[in-house]
């Protein structure tokens, strides 16, 4: 079976371009995580990739399938030059290991907390999970292999967080559209709540 990762890497480049600086992380019993960043603009855009080496299997199976499952990578978009965003390769690779180290499946709607800043003086501690397909086209990969979604995270506030949790995903990303948030503002506060 192919090495997943040369393509997932071949999509990136094709989607956003060469990257302009990458770094790796390996925790205890996980495969490496590299964090690749690409520059447009005044964006900056952050991609796991690693992630999508082994499927993502449910917590409560006995036995993970080593090939069928949900595969992804995660990509953050922030506006260069308003904070010290390029803190955030470790928590984006500790988000990205969660599959392996705490047998969960990230997936759209979802909720990833890193417990600190995602970067020195963030005002996030956790990300939604949003739908893919928008800025990263999925990759198709030869049966019985699922393909590689590229999952856009959104930084959430506490208060977004705990909002969300009672209210739902949907909920929050109206929420942020009614109120013309900009969700790649490294500094926003949180959207009115009530």
């Amino acid at each position: 079976m192919a090495d997943v990762l040369p393509l997932v890497e071949a999509r990136l480049h094709t989607a956003l371009g060469e990257p302009d600086a990458r770094a790796a992380v390996t925790f205890l019993g996980t495969d490496r995580v590299e964090v690749l960043r690409f520059t447009d603009g005044d964006v900056v855009r952050y991609a796991t990739l690693g992630m999508s080496a082994q499927p993502m299997s449910d917590p409560t199976a006995a036995l993970a399938d080593p090939v069928q499952g949900p595969r992804a990578e995660l990509v953050l978009s922030v506006r260069a030059g308003r904070a010290d965003t390029d803190k955030v390769l470790r928590p984006l690779a500790v988000l990205a290991a969660s599959p392996q180290v705490e047998g969960v499946v990230v997936a759209p709607g979802g909720s990833l907390d890193v417990g600190e800043p995602l970067w020195p003086g963030a005002p996030f501690t956790s990300v939604l999970v949003a739908e893919p397909g928008g800025l990263v086209e999925d990759l198709e990969l030869d049966a019985p292999l699922d393909p590689v979604r590229f999952l856009p995270l959104l930084p959430m506030t506490p208060n977004e967080a705990a909002w969300k949790r009672v209210h739902g995903a949907g909920a929050l990303q109206e929420r942020w559209l009614t109120h013309g948030t900009d969700l790649r503002d490294p500094a926003r506060g949180s959207v009115p709540l009530t």
